[in-house]
């Protein structure tokens, strides 16, 4: 068993992906509660049940309120919320492929493996990104 090389000062992947991590985490933050206080301030405090207002706070789909008693729906469709969703699904799953991404590099150990799972990474997370703006933007 080889160990890993210590990667080179300065920028590098790993560097910026760390950094990502830490960046990503708090946008998520703040688009959930953005989405929670908005959700908050434009009627949700009496007309929803709390299931509702937690799938809106993390996914800002308009199809979450409809079943609701919110009267006025306007609020919740518009490209704003449509810009939040597919950003909080950009850093989520930009967020857990790197972190699978950075167990599959501690335990491959042969360095092809480790390119295979580095490529089937990158492509189901090109795949799953698609998928799940088209599924924000078609709803």
């Amino acid at each position: 068993m080889t160990s890993r090389k210590v990667a080179k000062r300065g920028f590098n992947l790993d560097y910026v992906m760390w950094l990502f991590m830490r960046l990503s985490a708090l946008a998520m933050y703040v688009v959930g509660l953005t989405g929670l206080t908005a959700a908050l301030v434009m009627g949700a405090r009496t007309q929803t049940d709390l299931g509702t207002l937690i799938r809106w706070t993390f996914f800002q789909n308009p199809n979450h309120v409809f079943s609701s008693d919110i009267v006025l729906l306007d609020n919740f469709i518009n490209q704003f919320w449509q810009i939040t969703q597919i950003t909080m699904v950009f850093f989520g799953v930009t967020h857990g492929l790197n972190g699978l991404r950075i167990v599959v590099e501690d335990f491959m150990g042969s360095t092809i493996w480790r390119t295979l799972w580095r490529g089937f990474i990158f492509f189901a997370w090109i795949f799953m990104t698609l998928v799940a703006v088209y599924v924000v933007l078609a709803s």
